[in-house]
């Protein structure tokens, strides 16, 4: 039993000692130094103040202000077509020509009849003069002379009528000759030379269209007519029209009018500007976008758009404090222009915001300014979420 004892307690002792010696060791090495947190590189803007003008923008179509397909008026050959399929013409200019000589000779025949009648009016008012003379002399009866006068009276009749036969044939002669109703661009013949041509043709020879100055009929949410409505109210609205991707600026214009109806099913309405389209690039039929400018705030507060981030909770950006520490705040957009956003409620001017690097940026992350080339941004992976 002793000897039991004795070799417990002596195991005991050399545990002790092994303890004492790694703890001797351990304890004269060198510790290792405490790793600190790096800084997030970020791109940051500050927060400005400045007037911002209230756009809103709605998707569009191109319409021809004047579109017109060129009919015949007479029946007759087609003799000439006097343009070319997409040709600028000018009004009046001659489009193509018919067959005029049956037209001519109607025209000659009314007009030699009423030569015929002008010299009996002539002749017969020469009698009358005449007739009126003896009568004074009580030489004729004075029923003659009555009869005289009603017989040149008679005689200007015809002249009228053969008057308005001349110019009947006139016109039917100048139907003869298509021409421009006003300035515009022809589009695809639709009907050849040698063909017998007619009235009550539905295809006509060619559509002009009317494209300086042309129309773009777009649309907006009812509930944003009331403030164009006000801007109406104020003077004439400009209108900016954009390419369908809403980038490339394509013409300035004025606001024409708004549609006395709203679309039920949709909630919008309609509204059509006018733009002078003096470079053409505004096409009938192409779908464009078009921003009009109904009020300007004074003293607005805005950042980069990129500074925008969206949560359960909303749209939040991240601002950086005095100690180059970051915190999120909450914010209320009231619009987006141009990379833009017009912020109604969340910051102060002066404040600077982070718009590049936001991914790696919690709450109290310390951050660096850096170049906007040296960080990723984060608002590609984000923009997708933001309404």
């Amino acid at each position: 039993m002793r000897v039991v004892y004795k070799l417990g307690l002596g195991a005991i002792v050399l545990g002790l000692l092994v303890i004492t010696v790694i703890y001797l060791r351990s304890a004269g090495r060198p510790r290792s130094p405490v790793t600190e947190v790096s800084p997030v590189p970020v791109v940051t803007a500050q927060v400005q103040q400045r007037d911002v003008p209230i756009v809103l923008t709605g998707l569009g179509t191109v319409q021809a202000l004047n579109t017109a397909t060129i009919h015949v008026q007479v029946t007759g050959l087609l003799e000439e077509v006097d343009f070319t399929e997409g040709q600028l013409v000018k009004r009046g200019d001659i489009l193509a020509k018919i067959d005029p000589r049956v037209y001519e000779a109607t025209l000659a025949q009314y007009q030699g009849q009423l030569a015929k009648d002008a010299a009996l009016h002539a002749q017969a008012q020469a009698d009358l003069q005449r007739f009126q003379a003896l009568g004074k002399e009580d030489s004729i009866a004075a029923q003659q002379v009555q009869d005289q006068q009603l017989l040149v009276q008679q005689d200007a009749g015809l002249m009228r009528s053969d008057q308005a036969l001349v110019d009947g044939a006139k016109t039917q002669l100048d139907y003869t000759t298509l021409r421009a109703p006003f300035d515009g661009v022809t589009g695809l013949r639709l009907i050849d030379i040698g063909n017998v041509v007619h009235p009550t043709d539905t295809t006509g020879i060619v559509v002009v269209t009317q494209v300086q100055p042309i129309s773009v009929v777009f649309i907006l949410p009812a509930a944003d007519i009331p403030p164009v409505e006000a801007a109406i109210a104020r003077g004439p609205v400009q209108a900016i029209v954009y390419d369908q991707a809403g980038v490339k600026q394509l013409d300035v214009g004025a606001l024409l009018l708004i549609n006395n109806q709203a679309e039920p099913q949709s909630g919008t309405v309609q509204l059509k500007a006018n733009f002078p389209n003096r470079q053409n690039q505004l096409w009938p039929g192409t779908f464009v976008n078009v921003s009009v400018t109904t009020s300007v705030v004074k003293d607005a507060l805005t950042t980069p758009t990129d500074a925008l981030q969206q949560n359960d909770s909303g749209q939040f950006v991240y601002v950086v404090r005095p100690d180059n520490r970051v915190t999120t705040r909450p914010v209320e957009v009231a619009q987006r222009l141009e990379a833009v956003a017009l912020i109604s409620k969340g910051l102060q001017a002066g404040e600077t915001v982070v718009v590049q690097g936001q991914y790696r940026l919690t709450p109290g992350a310390l951050v660096a300014v850096a170049p906007a080339s040296g960080v990723p941004n984060s608002s590609t992976a984000s923009a997708g979420m933001l309404p």
